[in-house]
């Protein structure tokens, strides 16, 4: 595959058509002021050695040379190789709770910025595992499917709030389920749905969900973000999610929830009270699995194809600076080598 590194810089090339028509006006403008001067047919006696053809030549050979010169600068690159790697890890899917309730300050900077830093942080620290992000609130999307793109993966975080889910409410079920359909059928490689939730108005079906996934050799780690005592639900413009009366929502975690789910998963409950308290205690858990060789792909560098193109430019320039205005006479007589001026000056 072949490409320009740098294509903005092919922008110069629009320079070629102005030099063309600037050189074209010229041209008109020199034979223009030779009609005034005299006969054509005369002076092209007077003049036997003056060629028409070579200054376009040269000419066309400047503007070869400027276009080399550009792409030199573009840096053409051709070949692009698929390199294979073996990598041995597991399976991780990771589902994060944007409901509006992951608004809450109890904890700081607020519930789903949290769930987000512990996110980032376990990223930053995978190596060789593959990683997919599913968001969740009254229904559940994939954001990311089980890959090794960790780049695109902290995307996709970056990107997750309330917005990211129209209906909301906490479906742990439906995530769990959605995470579930995520994973590969690889029974050789441990397999971890790590689920971050304040586990506030949860729907049903989150406990059947959890023992599902542990009979499919899948553990379920569940990471509560907030606290007991709760807090209010942020709506913007410092004003706080109110009930039909009128009243402030206070918002609370739900604990027992948290720990039926990591039970019925085969997992563990981790309270987050310390982001990194919280993650050594999942990292730990996570190396503790099976882990499996697979092959990821990887593209290798483009090669530069500069000494071609730089070749090039210099034959042209040389050919440009052998090239005489003047007519050769060692070739006057041989056809197409008789760069004549004009049909009249033979005459």
């Amino acid at each position: 595959m072949f490409r320009f590194a740098h294509p903005q810089y092919l922008y110069l090339l629009l320079l070629i058509p102005l030099f063309t028509a600037l050189f074209v006006w010229l041209r008109y403008r020199r034979r223009e002021s030779l009609r005034r001067f005299g006969d054509m047919a005369l002076l092209a006696h007077l003049m036997p050695d003056v060629s028409r053809v070579n200054p376009v030549l040269k000419f066309i050979l400047m503007m070869v040379a400027l276009a080399l010169v550009v792409f030199i600068m573009a840096r053409p690159q051709y070949g692009m190789r698929n390199v294979e790697y073996k990598r041995s890890g597991i399976e991780a899917v990771i589902a994060v709770d944007v409901s509006n309730s992951m608004l809450c300050e109890d904890v700081s900077p607020s519930r789903l910025q949290k769930s987000k830093m512990i996110v980032s942080k376990l990223i930053d620290q995978l190596d060789d595992d593959k990683l997919g992000l599913v968001a969740f609130a009254g229904t559940s999307v994939t954001l990311l499917p089980i890959t090794s793109d960790y780049v695109s993966a902290k995307m996709f975080l970056d990107q997750i709030d309330p917005r990211t889910i129209s209906l909301q409410g906490t479906d742990v079920g439906d995530a769990i389920n959605k995470a579930v359909a995520g994973f590969s059928q690889n029974k050789n490689v441990g397999k971890a749905l790590i689920l971050i939730t304040d586990a506030e108005d949860n729907e049903q079906g989150a406990l059947d969900a959890a023992k599902a996934a542990k009979e499919l050799g899948i553990r379920i780690f569940v990471l509560s973000v907030g606290t007991p005592a709760g807090g209010p639900i942020p709506m913007g413009n410092n004003q706080f999610k109110k009930d039909m009366e009128g009243n402030v929502v206070i918002t609370k975690l739900n604990e027992q929830v948290g720990k039926q789910i990591a039970e019925a998963g085969g997992g563990v409950y981790i309270r987050v009270d310390r982001t990194d308290d919280a993650q050594t205690m999942l990292e730990t858990e996570i190396a503790k699995m099976q882990k499996d060789d697979f092959t990821t792909s990887q593209y290798a560098e483009y090669d530069e194809q500069f000494i071609a193109v730089a070749i090039l430019l210099f034959i042209t320039l040389i050919a440009e600076a052998a090239l005489m205005e003047k007519r050769y006479k060692l070739f006057g007589k041989i056809g197409w080598l008789n760069l004549k001026q004009e049909k009249g000056a033979s005459k």
